[in-house]
């Protein structure tokens, strides 16, 4: 974890209140531990900014929700007869909206092109935009800001029809919006008069979802339904935090069942592979006190694009507790709809959550759950789970974990404080103190080199969502790799250059680790490796803690039992080892590090096993 150079993830960070607090706490907890050690050695397709051309023929938001049709805004204009090249004030009005687009058309062929051009009164809040092949002959919002009412000039065409009607789309929210509401007609001097008929919206039918009167069960997962669950064998009627989709075959439909502890939406998809991207996906999403139940496709790494809910039926939800739950059945096969994969082959099986802001949707905070091969729901009724992690950025972090807090601090007490209790024993031809650091250090690189490579494996490229951990790693990875190649160069004790390598040997590696641990502080909330919060960060204070605390009582040890001791040869320099213990001092050591490897060896299996739980 510690040496992530290209740690990726499919989603995130995290944006909530109580979030950023705690993100801020463990950058206060990073600092105090870096002293200690230096002391001891989004995708979404909206148009927030109104630059909204791609709606310039049907005027219809790309938000893949529904018209509504109870219109509640109104569209004003100063006169109703113009000539060539008059300005005529348009007003907007009616209940708060974010965004707007306006246009003018022949009001005989309300489906034409745009008319005239717009010239704007408060740049500050309109915008002009360009249709077709009219220049400013649309007029949207520059923001999201809520506003009540906008005005701006239409200018009359010298060659257009003899009659105008204006026409509004208006989005109050993501999910809310009223398509072409139709305005005024206003007409040329001298044309014959027609009336002021409303535009005619075909409004679509759009299925109501009904409310489910009991919560799901994972009665008969793995006999006559397949199930996905995390944590496994969770119940979502006994666990609240229990994340569940199941898939019953019944007859030429599927009925599928999800449910899960979210405020803003639960969805799965049906993938090819382990990437999220031109899969099949069903979302239901919270708006307000109801809930949307839709199919969608996703286009690359982009957002879902709803599609119609046609292929839908029997869709129920309900909202009890902080749980989302949601049914609906679909045929196994829609051979008109492309985009909605058969039931009858294998897929990876997504389940993500996330956020909703005004009913749209946010990329999700943390790694989807995926299941780790690919399984056809409508001919086999298996019970799996599935991971939230990678398989290689687990063995990432694992590998970084026993590497920097373990062989590492491990390794360096011995070093430093272990020489004299061994001084003549020898292993392999060296003395055991030197065996045991160099055995130690070396697979504390190699864990590391191997550690480094996993997420570009993994990823294939630099990932741009792990924050600042991926280059603390990069720092780490040079440190660790450096380090042999000094050890090579390592003069004898008595050469006049061995002080410059004592120096430059522990600086290095004293760098590395207090990089290291503040790599590992960050890694550990990464996207793809999101260990449980605030248990993390704790448990990673209590390692530093306990690390720091017994080299503290080693070298206060060694501060009392140097009285009378002849400084070594080698260590004149008073970096490694300052100190010559006496023989009696040597149990004591003993005892201590035997201790410290215990609870070293405990804090990493801690570890070791949150990654396996992911």
């Amino acid at each position: 974890m510690a040496a992530a150079c290209a740690l990726s993830s499919h989603m995130v960070v995290r944006h909530e209140g109580w979030r950023w607090w705690h993100r801020q706490r463990e950058m206060a907890l990073v600092a105090p531990v870096i002293w200690l050690l230096a002391c001891s050695s989004s995708l979404v397709t909206s148009y927030p900014d109104g630059r909204v051309t791609r709606a310039c023929d049907d005027m219809t938001p790309l938000h893949k929700h529904h018209s509504q049709s109870a219109i509640k805004h109104n569209i004003t204009v100063d006169k109703t007869v113009f000539n060539p090249g008059d300005q005529i004030k348009v007003t907007l009005s009616g209940s708060r909206f974010m965004g707007f687009f306006v246009q003018a058309r022949d009001a005989n062929d309300l489906d034409g092109n745009a008319v005239g051009s717009f010239s704007l009164i408060d740049d500050q809040v309109s915008q002009l935009l360009k249709c077709g092949s009219v220049q400013d002959s649309a007029v949207s919002q520059t923001n999201k800001r809520r506003k009540e009412q906008v005005e701006f000039y239409w200018i009359a065409p010298s060659d257009g029809p003899q009659h105008i009607q204006f026409l509004a789309t208006v989005v109050e929210k993501y999910s809310v919006y009223w398509v072409k509401i139709p305005g005024p007609i206003i007409s040329r001097s001298g044309a014959p008069l027609i009336s002021n008929k409303p535009y005619p919206v075909a409004m679509p039918t759009v299925p109501t979802a009904l409310l489910l009167t009991e919560g799901f069960s994972a009665s008969g997962c793995g006999s006559n339904k397949f199930c996905v669950r995390n944590p496994t064998s969770c119940d979502p009627q006994k666990d609240i935090w229990c994340f569940f989709v199941s898939f019953k075959r019944e007859g030429d439909s599927m009925l599928i069942e999800m449910s899960g502890p979210v405020k803003g939406y639960l969805s799965f998809a049906l993938s090819h592979d382990h990437w999220m991207g031109d899969d099949d996906v069903y979302l239901c999403v919270t708006d307000g006190q109801t809930v949307d139940i839709n199919p969608a496709y996703l286009r690359g790494r982009s957002h879902p694009e709803m599609a119609s809910t046609d292929d839908l039926h029997d869709a129920a939800w309900r909202i009890e507790d902080g749980i989302l739950q949601c049914s609906f059945r679909r045929n196994i096969r829609i051979p008109t709809t492309p985009e909605r994969f058969p039931f009858d082959s294998s897929y990876y099986i997504f389940v993500a959550d996330g956020d909703v802001d005004n009913g749209r949707v946010l990329r999700h905070k943390r790694q989807p759950l995926i299941t780790s091969k690919m399984y056809n729901v409508s001919e086999s009724v298996e019970d799996v789970g599935g991971s939230r992690s990678p398989l290689l950025i687990k063995f990432h972090g694992a590998m970084m974990f026993i590497a920097w807090m373990t062989t590492v601090s491990i390794g360096v007490l011995i070093a430093r404080f272990f020489k004299p209790v061994w001084p003549t024993s020898t292993l392999f031809g060296e003395k055991v103190w030197f065996q045991l650091h160099r055995i130690l250090m070396v697979s504390t690189v190699l864990l590391t080199v191997v550690a480094f490579v996993l997420p570009f494996v993994y990823r294939g490229h630099w990932s741009s969502r792990a924050g600042y951990h991926p280059y603390l790693g990069c720092v780490v990875f040079a440190l660790a790799v450096l380090q042999p190649i000094i050890a090579v160069f390592r003069p004898a004790p008595s050469s006049h250059r061995r002080p410059y390598f004592n120096w430059t040997h522990w600086g290095t590696g004293t760098v590395a680790r207090i990089v290291a641990v503040a790599a590992i502080f960050l890694g550990m909330n990464v996207q793809a490796l999101d260990l449980p919060d605030p248990w993390d960060t704790y448990t990673m204070v209590g390692f530093v803690l306990w690390h720091v605390c017994a080299d503290i009582l080693l070298e206060v040890h060694s501060f009392c039992q140097q009285k009378g001791s002849i400084k070594q040869l080698e260590d004149r320099m008073e970096i490694l080892n300052p100190y010559t213990a006496k023989n009696e001092g040597h149990t004591f050591r003993k005892i201590v590090l035997t201790i410290y490897i215990c609870g070293n060896f405990a804090f990493l299996i801690t570890f070791l096993a949150a990654i396996n739980q992911l």
